[in-house]
């Protein structure tokens, strides 16, 4: 059975409207998730709903215990993530308001824990491509169907925050080629492979980082007041992804198994211990 849970960014904490509502607390072993799960239903399907900030926006970008929130929306049999987050432009043609769908990545951050085998057990998963490509579909489709305008493709550099970006840092990155700027796609998107979880990431623009001269100074006010208009258009693609994301999943997506060949650690270095504190994320191949 598939399963859609949302993961919200800045400015979207919740989807309000939604009805038959219940909060779900999560122990995990990396501690508790940034707050609890609100599992609900739309058109009679059920969504599972993660404030990335907590509802409040009250957990900065580096301290977002993200192994939790990744073990906890196993633990409840989540099959697929989408992440909603608001990210600077680096490009011209991406402009306050527009949603990028992103397919790469390009990992700055410095200060976060960035894997689940990080003790006696290793795994080396591939990230050439961290997103799912029938999941990017679904996203596609429920966009087009909210009329949001949008690009299909693009790279999403990470970076520690939770300051903005140095002019010269901001230029760099464009330099690189990429598309926009944030905070929180990593290691979430790198733990949710670990956990043969699908994801992906649609990004919402709410400003053009530093780099642009006729917008040089990004400030909270000014994000916050296209936070706003954003979080609205993403509740009404959330609505339209919920009813179609089943349509555009691929069984043979290679991240459902990608655990058969990513652990090297012999059999007999693993501890019962780290079995067990694993079982959730990789359950499905330490105990067969």
């Amino acid at each position: 059975m598939n399963k859609l849970a949302i993961i919200g960014g800045s400015g979207l904490y919740d989807v309000e409207e939604f009805k038959d509502r219940e909060l779900i607390s999560l122990d995990t072993p990396w501690g508790n998730p940034s707050d609890k799960i609100l599992k609900t239903k739309f058109n009679n399907k059920e969504i599972y709903f993660l404030p990335r900030h907590g509802k409040g926006h009250f957990i900065s970008p580096t301290k977002i215990n993200f192994r939790a929130n990744i073990d906890a929306l196993k633990q409840i049999g989540v099959t697929d993530i989408v992440s909603v987050s608001a990210v600077g432009s680096l490009k011209e043609d991406l402009y306050p308001g527009k949603f990028i769908i992103v397919d790469q990545f390009i990992d700055r951050t410095f200060a976060r824990e960035k894997s689940f085998f990080d003790e006696e057990i290793v795994a080396h998963v591939s990230m050439a491509h961290p997103t799912s490509n029938g999941l990017m579909n679904a996203c596609e489709d429920a966009i087009k169907k909210s009329k949001i305008d949008y690009q299909r493709g693009g790279t999403y550099v990470v970076m520690e925050g939770p300051q903005f970006s140095t002019l010269a840092e901001s230029n760099l990155y464009r330099s690189w080629k990429a598309d926009v700027i944030g905070m929180t796609n990593m290691p979430e998107a790198k733990l949710a492979r670990e956990a043969e979880i699908r994801y992906a990431s649609v990004s919402m623009v709410t400003d053009y980082d530093c780099w642009h001269p006729d917008h040089e100074n990004v400030d909270v006010q000014q994000v916050i007041k296209v936070l706003l208009s954003n979080a609205e258009k993403a509740k009404d693609m959330i609505k339209n992804l919920i009813d179609n994301f089943e349509n555009h999943i691929d069984p043979n997506d290679p991240v459902n198994k990608c655990l058969d060949v990513a652990i090297i650690t012999s059999p007999e270095k693993r501890t019962k211990k780290t079995i067990e504190k694993l079982k959730t994320i990789a359950g499905r191949v330490l105990n067969k």
